[in-house]
């Protein structure tokens, strides 16, 4: 046994089992996380309950099984409930999901087993997605047209419904279009002819030529923004025309305008292949959309956007800085104390809590760099900050600087194991030593840099503490590009998922709604994450098998 343990067989026996543990491990916990996720976003059965409650009153309840768990009688009779005699030690009760939030004070009810009569699944009940209040549950009676009932027969109404909203659709959709393009460029250039009119006052060059200038350019904008504006009241008058009507599990009439109506859907008369359709398309819907209801509904479309444009613009700003400080510690810098204090310096930045970059960012960047940037080139803007309040890029400084420690020893690592026979030999054929340095040991090392950034996009795609102090926001009203010049729009707050994760599960009004948000979203970043890894990881291999000959 001793010969054994010294042949060290064992431990390499413990060190591939505690490997094997480890991707057991994570593949379990993204395999979890993609299951509770991506599972909210099947169309679920719709039961409509038969209830009668302690009192003896009889009502209807319409949705889904959300959950259910088993309490102990003991429990329900501590808390006041009764009529539990002659029942189990254990009963059932169900967490149903019903919607409907404008006529219910909440639209997840725990309902014990002892209180339901009877329980049916309708094929006729409709589940309609809104953009306020939720989902509502109810069976179609008729469609309105300009509040009047058409002449349909029952069994057309979803098919003429399906025709409305699609109607309705196409109308939105150049309303959208016409607020972000036309209405939107408009509004940019009155606010561009308001400050260029503020900057001539501050610069003492304001004549009466210009007023008269800029004046005859905003009048002319205000007469194109008139005819816009009637154009976009026409829209929402022509959106507003159909409305629906459905009977509720109140049994009343419940008229909803086809404006305020996304999408619906029969879940009770779906076949399996139109459960699989419509899976694919909420989950589009889910990465495409921008969040509604306080982030409990709709998609993440600006949180993606804006996770992978910050970590691209984090890793262009920390490749070069970080490339640059590990070839001057490993090529240039004399080896005595000093360079291996500011090893040890860069190894220790390492391990600072995120929460103090951000403080540093919110200080240093934001207050300082930006107000000094908003008084020499925006002075017009002031006091209003451009520049002088937390941004994307400021956001992007600031993780470059958390993640620039692991690209500058991983960049040094690279630099340490090319031979020095090669940098020998360049030298010796008549080559300086920065044209070695930049043609034969950083195409060399290459793949170790893109190592390093791997590892920084990985660390700065999943934070979130210092975002909250120097860029990130709930709900950005716009992206960080746009046609409006100079395009691409540094300044502007931004959206970010582990924030949207934090966001959700812990500051939403409605947990139960939130609860399956937080795994979609979850399980989106690691998506996000991996997909921008194996990008790099791509990339390096490409290098690795183009340099590897000249390794030998």
């Amino acid at each position: 046994m001793g010969k054994w343990f010294k042949s060290g067989t064992p431990w390499i026996w413990m060190t591939g089992g505690a490997v094997s543990l480890s991707l057991i491990a994570v593949i379990g916990l993204v395999l979890l996380i993609g299951w509770r996720g991506l599972s909210f976003f099947w169309p679920s059965t719709v039961y409509e309950f038969d209830i009668q409650n302690e009192q003896g009153q009889q009502y209807n309840l319409i949705g889904e099984i959300y959950d259910s768990e088993e309490v102990l009688k003991d429990q329900l009779v501590a808390a006041g409930v009764t009529g539990l005699e002659g029942k189990g030690d254990t009963l059932q009760r169900y967490l149903i999901k019903i919607g409907n939030r404008e006529f219910v004070d909440l639209d997840f009810q725990w309902i014990l087993e002892t209180i339901i009569s009877g329980k049916t699944v309708p094929k006729e009940i409709l589940v309609l997605e809104r953009t306020k209040n939720g989902d509502f549950y109810g069976y179609i009676e008729n469609i309105l047209e300009n509040g009047q009932p058409i002449a349909v027969e029952k069994d057309n109404l979803i098919a003429e419904l399906h025709k409305r909203m699609l109607r309705t659709s196409a109308l939105k959709d150049q309303e959208e279009a016409l607020l972000s393009s036309e209405i939107g460029d408009i509004n940019f250039a009155l606010e561009k002819i308001r400050l260029t009119k503020r900057k001539l006052e501050l610069d003492d060059l304001l004549t009466e030529e210009k007023i008269t200038q800029l004046n005859t350019e905003s009048d002319l904008l205000r007469s194109q923004y008139l005819g816009l504006e009637n154009q976009l009241f026409a829209y929402r008058k022509e959106a507003q025309r159909d409305s629906v009507q459905l009977r509720d599990m109140r049994g009343r009439d419940v008229i909803l305008p086809m404006s305020t109506v996304l999408d619906f859907h029969q879940p009770n008369n779906m076949t399996f292949l139109d459960k699989v359709q419509h899976w694919f398309h909420q989950i589009g819907k889910f990465v495409s959309a921008d969040p509604r209801e306080a982030n409990t509904e709709g998609g993440v479309f600006p949180a993606i956007f804006g996770t992978v444009f910050m970590v691209m613009l984090m890793a262009v700003i920390v490749t070069p800085f970080g490339v640059v400080a590990a070839i001057y510690l490993h090529e240039y810098a004399g080896k005595n104390n000093f360079t291996k204090f500011i090893r040890i310096s860069v190894i220790n930045l390492a391990g600072v809590p995120s929460i103090v970059y951000g403080v540093f960012g919110l200080g240093f960047f934001v207050y300082i760099m930006g107000g000094s940037i908003d008084q020499l080139f925006y002075p017009e803007v002031l006091p209003s900050p451009t520049f002088g309040s937390p941004g994307v890029l400021w956001s992007a400084l600031t993780l470059a600087i958390l993640t620039l420690p692991i690209v500058i020893v991983s960049t040094e690592e690279g630099l340490s194991r090319i031979p020095s026979t090669l940098r020998e030999g360049s030298l010796a054929l008549g080559a300086t030593k920065s044209e070695t340095l930049w043609r034969i040991v950083v195409p060399m090392a290459s793949p170790a840099i893109m190592t390093g950034l791997i590892l920084a996009v990985a660390r700065a795609a999943g934070e979130v503490a210092p975002l909250m102090l120097v860029g990130v926001v709930k709900m950005a009203p716009t992206l960080p590009v746009d046609g409006n010049f100079p395009f691409v729009h540094l300044e502007r707050k931004f959206m970010h998922l582990g924030f949207h994760i934090y966001d959700v599960g812990f500051q939403s009004p409605n947990v139960e709604a939130a609860r399956p948000l937080v795994y979609a979203t979850s399980f989106l970043l690691v998506t996000v994450i991996i997909g921008l890894n194996l990008a790099a990881i791509a990339i390096r291999n490409n290098l690795r098998e183009k340099y590897r000959l000249l390794e030998h």
